[in-house]
């Protein structure tokens, strides 16, 4: 298969129809005012499938963490739209599910009921909440976990928590921003494990931020790079790696000719603008 080539796994052929489907059209934003304002991200045209897994790379600064706010709700396009399911984004929503690097879970509260809270909000009644609050802390492997604080967790049990809140709302979108950063590396492999296993078994469409290559090719169907600022898309490549992914992944030649190619892209984009796209690589 080439790197064209649609990507293999449960989430394959969805062409789009599924719920959750992404889309940004010209897309900008310029921050700041005057003679201080700069342009972040520019000229982004983007359309993500529903249920696919995307990685957005790229260096340091380069907008995609903006970007990612955009497509949540939390900062405006200063030009063009960006919409879910054909609905404009015109503000946060429990459809869009964010996960950030560092936990924003309530310390007063216990993990059940951190991860109960947008329920909460909805006016579910507790009895309804905590036990579907129950059912995704099973999943994130939390179950013996549901009445400790957060300050009782280690980095990596406070992400899983993090990740059992944002989807109890069952979010169309899940929009995570280098969820996986702050974590040691034994716990990241294991982390990105786990998100393999929640992604498979709810289907829910994910645009994963991140800086690590090895990252980005083990999790995703498909890897969106970008250039330094003001950030545009500087490739996008499907990626034809079979699911379930196993970690020895990360040794076939495969991987590594793709890996290369990211590599090739980030260091040869000159000021941010954009490159030539490279001839597809066989994988």
């Amino acid at each position: 298969m080439s790197a064209g080539t649609a990507p293999a796994g449960p989430h394959a052929g969805n062409e789009g129809r599924a719920a959750g489907h992404v889309s940004v059209r010209d897309g900008a934003i310029r921050l700041g005012r005057g003679e201080a304002a700069f342009d972040v991200v520019e000229d982004i045209d983007l359309d993500i499938s529903g249920r696919q897994f995307v990685c957005i790379l790229g260096p340091s600064g380069c907008g995609k963490s903006t970007l990612l706010g955009a497509v949540a709700g939390h900062l405006a396009l200063s030009r063009g739209s960006v919409s879910l399911d054909g609905s404009a984004v015109a503000g946060p929503h429990p459809d869009r599910g964010i996960v950030f690097q560092q936990h924003t879970l309530f310390p007063w509260l216990s993990v059940i009921d951190n991860v109960a809270f947008g329920l909460k909000m909805k006016g579910i009644g507790r009895r309804e909440r905590l036990e579907r609050a129950r059912v995704l802390l099973a999943q994130v492997g939390l179950s013996d976990f549901g009445e400790r604080y957060p300050a009782e967790l280690s980095g990596g049990m406070q992400q899983r928590v993090e990740i059992a809140r944002a989807l109890i709302n069952q979010p169309r979108v899940l929009l995570m921003d280098e969820p996986f950063g702050a974590l040691d590396a034994q716990t990241r492999l294991t982390m990105q494990e786990l998100l393999l296993d929640i992604w498979t078994q709810h289907q829910t469409t994910i645009l994963f931020v991140t800086h690590d290559i090895d990252e980005a090719l083990f999790l995703a169907d498909r890897l969106i790079v970008m250039t330094p600022r003001p950030g545009r898309i500087l490739d996008d490549i499907p990626l034809a790696f079979g699911r379930p992914r196993e970690r020895g992944l990360i040794t076939h030649p495969h991987f590594t000719a793709v890996k290369q190619r990211c590599l090739t892209l980030l260091q040869s984009a000159p000021g941010g603008v954009p490159l030539a796209r490279l001839s597809p690589i066989g994988v």
